[in-house]
């Protein structure tokens, strides 16, 4: 297929252009390489995917009205992958136009660029922080998830509630995938165990939040991808069973879906560190701290649905992925 992958140069997307072209599809990747975090990474992730055969890179923002809609025109995409946006809990507390920039503005171009071009298929990025406030564990696709703490949380939510619009006026069938704390080799600075990875390596001390009662479902980025992918090449479809009535979140009388991709596992942050330290083999020094601002306790994704519908849920332990990230981290800053 003809695929356009937005966030070709960020974690997860260049993972997921690694898969797309291995089995043979043409994949043409975007990214506005920002400086959120560092340029070099994103040219470095990049640099392994240019040269494969079916991929081409195109530098734009997926802000750029114009730009998307010349692209779209152009290229005829058969299916999308839209995981281009502004990330990060805590800098959408400074900074949140830049969240309504790339998060709503995005996604409004990216949406229409589909409704016009007869697109086949809109898989998008959503997140487990649309949960909020929920304290119900597992987070299940069928809950409501309308009290959200974080300006990054609340452009997602909103991300799936324009994708059901264009589902139901134009029957644009569209995914949204819940992300639950993605980690892995190639993976972004600004999160938690790249931060204490290289504290550590370099004898910092790390900063520990909640006092170290938090709970993550880290999910292997591997096991996102193989989830993004599936999930692409089964098209969203009305569920028949959908009752007005009774308005089922997770589904529609429209054809859109919305999957949680988790490890089904949440794991204390304190056994998070003391896997990093064991794959380090150094222990790390703690400066325990209070919750953050936009910040939740716990995470804990209910894969029911995710299973049901590609057969598929993400299982790689927490000792496993982190060691294959350490190595990585170890081999590309040379520590």
């Amino acid at each position: 297929m003809k695929i356009l992958l937005t966030g070709a140069a960020g974690f997860i997307g260049s993972t997921t252009a690694h898969k797309l072209l291995a089995r043979g599809d043409e994949v043409v990747g975007l990214d506005n390489l920002n400086d959120y975090y560092s340029v070099q990474l994103k040219l470095d992730r990049l640099a392994r995917l240019q040269g494969q055969p079916g991929f081409r890179f195109v530098k734009m923002d997926v802000a750029d009205r114009d730009g998307i809609t010349r692209l779209f025109a152009e290229e005829k995409f058969e299916r999308v992958i839209h995981l281009a946006a502004q990330a990060g809990v805590r800098y959408s507390l400074v900074n949140p136009q830049a969240y309504i920039d790339a998060n709503v503005v995005g996604f409004m171009n990216i949406l229409e660029g589909c409704r016009h071009n007869k697109v086949q298929h809109l898989v998008y990025a959503s997140s487990s922080s649309v949960y909020g406030g929920n304290t119900r564990m597992p987070f299940s696709v069928h809950d409501s998830v309308d009290h959200p703490v974080s300006m990054y949380a609340a452009t997602k939510k909103a991300n799936e509630l324009m994708a059901h619009t264009y589902s139901h006026l134009f029957g644009l069938p569209t995914t949204g995938l819940r992300f639950f704390t993605v980690y892995g080799p190639w993976g972004r600075p600004d999160m938690a165990l790249f931060l204490f990875t290289k504290a550590i390596l370099e004898g910092r001390p790390i900063d520990v939040f909640n006092h170290g009662r938090m709970q993550r479902d880290f999910t292997y980025v591997d096991d996102i991808v193989e989830g993004v992918v599936r999930v692409l090449d089964k098209v969203a479809a009305p569920n028949p069973a959908y009752r007005a009535e009774t308005p089922d979140p997770g589904t529609s009388n429209a054809p859109y879906r919305v999957f949680n991709i988790g490890n089904h596992n949440p794991v204390e942050l304190m056994e998070f560190i003391g896997c990093i330290e064991q794959a380090i083999g150094r222990q790390a020094a703690k400066n325990m701290l209070p919750l953050q601002d936009g910040d939740v306790p716990a995470t804990y994704a209910d894969v029911d649905d995710l299973k049901e519908w590609v057969g598929f849920a993400p299982a790689t332990d927490i000792r496993t992925g982190i060691g294959r990230f350490v190595a990585w981290y170890r081999d590309y800053y040379k520590t």
